[in-house]
């Protein structure tokens, strides 16, 4: 992994977001974009791809945004939602970068296909997510982690996903013990196993290596509040250092801004959220 060189060109100023109001860029399911959808322009950071061998001679893609000036203060890693590392999970990175992280993206679903260019939900469930296996995400993960920690060997490493991501966020906390810290934004803690899906995050709450946030919408229809509690009850009963908090008016997806699930004042509580949980665990 190279230090990036070439930072990309924006007329934008750094601290001003516009609004999109096309899909470009964004997974081909979740088009049209909603008109909240906001873009972080790169003026100020950098941003590249760059190319991992995992898994052998797989090679698997990353988006990487990083300050332009000042040396950096942490790594954290961007884990997708189910529609792939579309414009969104980007533009994570990128507001991640303005705050002094490196911010890397992996395409975990390199081995399966293009999830951003399925325009069905039910297809990228079948075609690309049911045939992701647990190990190799955390195997590509720590592969990511390797070379992470040989372009910054003095920065600590934290990660946050959401949705697909959020669920991953958990399993890798409980997996790695060199991550610092992680957030997940309403990821899964209970579903059906696979042949390729081993263990689920109310399996693994009393052997997390380092703490959760836990961020769920109150009217989340696909992750039972019954299930939250539960990861809540569990955490407390171990005295883990990890937490959950509920947003009780946000449904799922209330970050994503390019849906009409977005939850403007929640979302921004819940970044503010996860940037103090940084700090306080070791990831500033």
């Amino acid at each position: 992994m190279d230090a990036p060189k070439t930072p990309q060109k924006s007329s934008e100023p750094l601290n001003r977001r516009q609004i999109v109001t096309q899909g470009t860029g964004y997974a081909l399911a979740m088009c049209p974009v909603s008109a909240m959808a906001l873009t972080t322009p790169s003026d100020g950071i950098v941003t590249d791809w760059l190319s991992l061998k995992a898994g052998g001679q797989e090679t698997m893609q990353v988006y990487r945004a990083v300050p332009k000036s000042g040396p950096p203060k942490a790594v954290v890693f961007v884990i997708q939602e189910i529609f792939g590392l579309h414009e969104y999970i980007k533009d994570v990175c990128r507001r991640l970068a303005t705050k002094g992280y490196v911010a890397l993206a992996p395409d975990l679903f390199f081995r399966q296909g293009d999830a951003t260019k399925l325009a069905s939900i039910d297809d990228i469930r079948t075609k690309i997510v049911a045939k992701v296996s647990q190990k190799a995400v955390l195997g590509d993960l720590d592969r990511l982690f390797e070379e992470a920690s040989k372009t910054y060997p003095t920065l600590p490493v934290g990660i946050t996903g959401f949705c697909w991501g959020g669920t991953v966020t958990w399993l890798y906390a409980a997996h790695n013990p060199k991550i610092k810290a992680g957030v997940a934004w309403y990821g899964r803690l209970k579903f059906d196993k696979t042949p390729l899906i081993s263990t689920f995050p109310l399996e693994i709450a009393p052997h997390l290596k380092a703490p959760v946030l836990g961020l769920y919408g109150g009217l989340d229809k696909g992750i039972p509040l019954g299930d939250v509690k539960e990861m809540s009850d569990k955490l407390a009963s171990v005295k883990s250092a990890s937490s959950i908090k509920v947003f009780p008016k946000a449904d799922h997806g209330f970050h994503a801004d390019y849906r009409p699930s977005y939850a403007q004042a929640d979302a921004k509580q819940g970044w503010e959220d996860m940037l103090a949980w940084f700090g306080k665990h070791g990831v500033p």
